[in-house]
């Protein structure tokens, strides 16, 4: 018989606008109020640092060793499930398994979301000059993102339905109780 995940990781990924950062709060209010031991990590900020590393340019190794370290601090005050929201994180469990160490359970979730609604999500954030490079990049991320994430990713559609149900959705895919 295998051995049991003494960790795990609930990876919320999506495009751009799709809701990420609200959701992995919102599923992490959800389980705050369900008594359920959790920590909540933004990848977008662990590698937000310019210029790139010349041996890192897409500031990979910079994101694993700020997560291990994270998870470090997190893991020796006893916590075990971690909730991970980044763009890409379901293309990236090895990373996130080096990050933690051993071999943590792994739950991808895909959120998704049409254009027409990343459009409007990314119009009412993105007041700068950034608007038409972001708008871009969802759009051809969402088209990677569908084709290459692995087959067991939960895909969960988030146009037009409240956070707190997408949530529920998604700690539904990860039987934390």
């Amino acid at each position: 018989m295998p051995e049991p995940f003494h960790t795990e990781a609930l990876l919320i990924a999506g495009r751009s606008g799709v809701g990420k950062t609200t959701v992995g709060w919102e599923v992490s209010a959800q389980l705050q109020s369900a008594g359920v031991s959790h920590c909540l990590v933004e990848g977008d900020n662990l590698d937000q640092a310019f210029p790139a590393p010349p041996d890192d340019p897409a500031r990979t190794k910079m994101t694993e060793a700020n997560l291990a370290a994270l998870w470090g601090n997190y893991s020796a005050l006893g916590y075990r499930r971690l909730i991970y929201t980044n763009t890409v994180s379901i293309l990236e469990p090895d990373l996130i398994a080096r990050a933690m160490g051993g071999t943590p359970r792994i739950i991808p979730v895909l959120l998704t979301a049409q254009d027409a609604t990343a459009r409007d999500r990314l119009s009412a954030r993105e007041i700068g000059g950034q608007l038409d490079a972001h708008l871009r990049r969802s759009t051809t991320m969402a088209v990677h993102l569908e084709s290459a994430a692995p087959p067991d990713a939960v895909r969960i559609p988030t146009d037009g339905r409240p956070v707190d149900v997408i949530a529920r959705d998604v700690i539904a895919a990860t039987n934390w109780h």
